[in-house]
């Protein structure tokens, strides 16, 4: 993961990356709960799956990239089911990828994870 990103984000970067994560996130969940609920055909409880999903990893910031291409795969995929809501999946869309793109930012689980570490060494006896 930290081959994909050299620094993650901090300052008002990384706040502005955790408010994308969290309204992408918190729009994809609602959305793909909101759709199971609701009978529909096998393919688009898929979607809803895969969406909900990647919504929950995108929120925690987990595998961003991971999920930022799910997110605008399935988003693309929405818009040639579904030809009546295409605006909303375009934005959801490319605010996934953008993330896949950009990162999670520092305050993010893959940032914890992946992240620079900081090792201390003791000092050196003589």
């Amino acid at each position: 993961m930290r081959r994909l990103f050299s620094t993650f984000a901090r300052g008002w970067p990384g706040v502005g990356l955790l408010l994308m994560r969290l309204v992408v996130g918190i729009a994809l969940i609602d959305r793909g709960v909101t759709r199971l609920w609701s009978a529909h055909p096998i393919q688009v409880i898929i979607l809803c799956m895969l969406e909900t999903g990647a919504g929950a990893l995108l929120l925690a910031g987990l595998w961003t990239p991971v999920a930022g291409t799910l997110v605008a795969a399935t988003e693309m995929w929405k818009i040639f089911l579904h030809p009546g809501d295409t605006w909303i999946c375009i934005l959801l869309g490319t605010l996934g990828a953008a993330l896949a793109m950009l990162g999670p930012g520092a305050w993010s689980v893959d940032a914890r994870l992946f992240g620079w570490k900081r090792i201390h060494l003791p000092a050196r006896k003589s």
